[in-house]
């Protein structure tokens, strides 16, 4: 697998690859829209020759090699290739490659400016060090491809040790020559003036320099340059056409790490070519060339004689710079890739060995589902759910994993009631959270393999379960991304996203959800269970698209209880909620007091939820209205029975008895509580929003809707549902319908996507 897109060197290294006894390519056909691509195209020419299964081949083709790929895209290349070549881009590409492709990889390096190496590009790709110990972690299996003999020169020993010199060629390196030279102007080739500050600089240093000059400026320009000189694309035929008929070309370059193709270009055409010293120029036979200079002012009087029309002096630069090319061709690089192809070929066959052995038995993976904070109501059992489908969907998978559910110790929130219906086959576990300061994170790290981690906060936090701080299990499934100081990136992460409220709310202060925001960034898997949710991760908290994953919800399913008929019960309906100021409790109050006062309502509200008992006495300023109304209508009062928290079975029961259940919230994630009041036979009215909407969809519910903007709408939605409840209690599902949407039927798919981070 050639994962690059580059013209020029793809004319170059597969005809090369060809000579080492490679028979069958595959080539990516996508790459990025990065303004760093300017010399990439596709080929789909090697398609007809690859002896692979179609349907193999359309997951590869469609696969964005350079985010990453999916999971199943590289189970495919491990199992019809051999070694892969690769660029750098996203650390996801080096991570998901270790963990799914057995063969050898080669980092394909062309070297960088002064300023970078590649140990610095893996820093800034993966700050969290995961991306190195991925490499480090493959061993032999991993080579540093450098084009030139040297780059690898300044690179750490991890790098340095795993050195392939691989030579950079040109198809085709002898001189065509054509030129003419009769535009008496400078060819200076600068891109991405506008958007990058390397060639901002060159640019400016340019016009500073020789600006005096006549001259063009080609390159690409994705944003335009209010300069006349300054091409911007061309299509190659003009591109062409400016080489042979301009006076010059003047290279600026004195990088000793990078060289651009167009230089090359000039030479191959018979252009002068005016380049400063020091650089790679300078180990490919430039040095003593009259065309070299090391000086602006040297330079300066060697483009003025060319400009003049110097005859003698053009002949001398074009008579000897084709030494240049010498390093370029075919025959002079075919010893580097013989001797660099041999290592690979030798670390593929051992690479292929080793993934037949099969002596050793796998253990079983181990997972921590995490609450974050003492957590109760619908993310609690969200937590439940979420353990019991992983390990029920790591043994429909055929890889039965050991799930253990983890907890704030805090006997003042849980009590070992809270966990009866988790199972016997899900452990549980109460925990601590450690803070670790830089110093003490720098050296856990190190002492995890991470050799090259640096702390870029003062202090981070880790799980501590009183027996090895979690490190004996292999992902940690956070569930809720409330936390106040970085994670420990001790170990994978996966991250369940419920909502993000603070978005529409004031549920937070300004700026208080930085520390969430970052902890879902760095996380190697984001899950959502709404499109809604999704769409707020990528645009409201900038996640990285692919990493954010949209899972089915999970919700309890009870069993329909055996109870008396509705009519022979007080009728009432129930409002179950909490004090978040998103759950509208003011317009709801306001509904309900027109709903009883105005609409003559029949219907008792019973009241029930986290910390519903202290809704009255609360001082939040948005539960102020509630109690103000509550306090002005006694009628609305009385009708109104606050019953707060109720144990599960009791909950149960009066949701059971219940005419309907009433979600008067204007936004969130969706609840629960619509699925469990269906499994029960009880109907929902709900505020009309996208998050509930998808749970209507999902579990097909037939809920009915009000506009959770309007107090008056919704007294009327409530009257309705008074006299239609019996008609809406026919449309619910039958259990057989809901069962289907149960954890058993759902799980495989939160484990597929907790898999891919093991």
């Amino acid at each position: 697998m050639w994962l690059l897109n580059h013209t020029s060197a793809r004319k170059f290294e597969l005809p090369m690859l060809r000579r080492m006894g490679v028979q069958e390519f595959f080539l990516p056909k996508t790459f990025s829209n990065d303004p760093t691509f300017r010399s990439a195209s596709v080929d789909w020419s090697e398609d007809a020759h690859l002896s692979i299964p179609a349907e193999d081949l359309r997951v590869l083709n469609d696969a964005d090699w350079y985010a990453g790929a999916t999971p199943d895209a590289w189970r495919i290349a491990d199992r019809h290739f051999d070694i892969v070549f690769f660029i750098l881009v996203d650390a996801t590409l080096i991570e998901n490659a270790a963990r799914y492709f057995k063969g050898v990889l080669v980092w394909r390096v062309f070297g960088l400016d002064r300023s970078l190496t590649y140990d610095k590009v893996l820093r800034y790709l993966s700050p969290n060090g995961r991306a190195r110990h991925a490499m480090e972690a493959l061993g032999g299996r991993l080579f540093f491809g450098e084009a030139y003999s040297h780059l690898a020169d300044q690179e750490p020993d991890f790098l340095r040790g795993r050195r392939c010199f691989l030579p950079l060629g040109l198809a085709d390196a002898t001189t065509l020559g054509g030129w003419e030279g009769k535009d008496a102007r400078i060819l200076f080739v600068c891109p991405d003036i506008a958007i990058n500050s390397y060639y901002k600089k060159v640019y400016g240093d340019f016009l500073r320099d020789f600006g005096e000059f006549p001259h063009l400026i080609g390159g690409a320009q994705p944003v335009a340059v209010d300069d006349p000189n300054v091409l911007g694309f061309v299509p190659r035929e003009q591109h062409e056409r400016n080489m042979k008929q301009l006076r010059v070309m003047f290279y600026h370059s004195n990088e000793p790490y990078h060289l651009h193709y167009h230089p090359l270009e000039a030479v191959r055409a018979g252009m002068p070519l005016i380049f400063m010293a020091g650089g790679l120029l300078d180990r490919m036979g430039g040095i003593g060339l009259p065309g070299r200079c090391t000086s602006v002012r040297e330079a300066k009087a060697k483009l003025r004689r060319l400009l003049a029309g110097d005859a003698s002096f053009t002949a001398q630069v074009v008579d000897t710079q084709a030494v240049l090319l010498t390093t370029m061709t075919e025959a002079h690089c075919l010893e580097g890739w013989t001797s660099g192809f041999a290592s690979l070929r030798q670390a593929a066959l051992a690479a292929r060995a080793a993934s037949m052995d099969t002596a050793t038995p796998r253990r079983r993976q181990r997972v921590a589902v995490i609450v974050p904070i003492a957590y109760r109501g619908g993310t609690l059992r969200a937590a439940k759910l979420i353990a019991q489908a992983l390990r029920l969907g790591s043994a429909e998978w055929g890889e039965e994993a050991d799930v253990v559910l983890l907890h704030v110790d805090d006997p003042a929130s849980y009590r070992d009631d809270d966990f009866h219906d988790l199972g016997d086959a899900v452990a549980r576990r109460p925990f601590r959270w450690k803070v670790l300061t830089a110093a003490e994170a720098r050296r856990a790290m190190r002492y995890a393999g991470y050799k090259d981690w640096e702390p870029v906060s003062h202090a981070y936090v880790v799980p501590d379960d009183g027996i090895q701080q979690l490190q004996d299990f292999d992902v940690w499934c956070m569930v809720s991304d409330r936390l106040s100081l970085p994670l420990l990136p001790i170990k994978p992460v996966v991250m369940m996203v419920f909502d993000y409220l603070q978005r529409y709310w004031a549920v937070l202060p300004p700026g208080a959800d930085a520390s969430f925001i970052q902890a879902a960034r760095v996380a190697d898997r984001v899950l959502v269970t709404t499109d809604f949710t999704r769409q707020d991760a990528l645009q409201y908290a900038g996640l990285a698209p692919h990493k954010v994953r949209h899972v089915p919800m999970l919700a309890p399913l009870f069993e329909r209880l055996g109870m008396t008929p509705r009519e022979d019960k007080p009728p009432y309906f129930v409002w179950s909620t909490n004090l978040g100021p998103h759950k509208n409790h003011g317009r709801a109050a306001e509904a309900l007091k027109i709903y009883f006062e105005e609409l003559d309502g029949s219907l008792t509200c019973v009241l029930t939820g986290v910390n519903v008992a202290e809704i009255l006495n609360s001082t939040a300023p948005h539960l102020r209205d509630f109690s103000h109304v509550m306090s002005l209508s006694k009628r609305t009062r009385r009708g109104v029975k606050i019953k707060g928290e109720l144990p599960d079975v009791d909950y149960q029961r009066k949701l059971a008895g219940a005419q309907f259940l009433w979600h008067p919230a204007r936004m969130d994630n969706g609840t629960f509580s619509a699925v469990e009041a269906a499994c029960l036979g009880t109907p929902t009215l709900s505020s009309d929003y996208p998050a509930m909407r998808e749970i209507d969809r999902q579990f097909g519910l037939a809920m009915a809707w009000m506009d959770g903007t309007s107090a008056r709408q919704m007294a009327e939605a409530l009257k309705w549902m008074e006299v239609h409840a019996a008609a809406m209690r026919e449309r619910l599902p039958g259990m057989d319908a809901l069962r289907e949407q149960g954890v058993h039927k759902l799980a495989g798919a939160y484990w597929r996507e907790v898999r891919e981070c093991l």
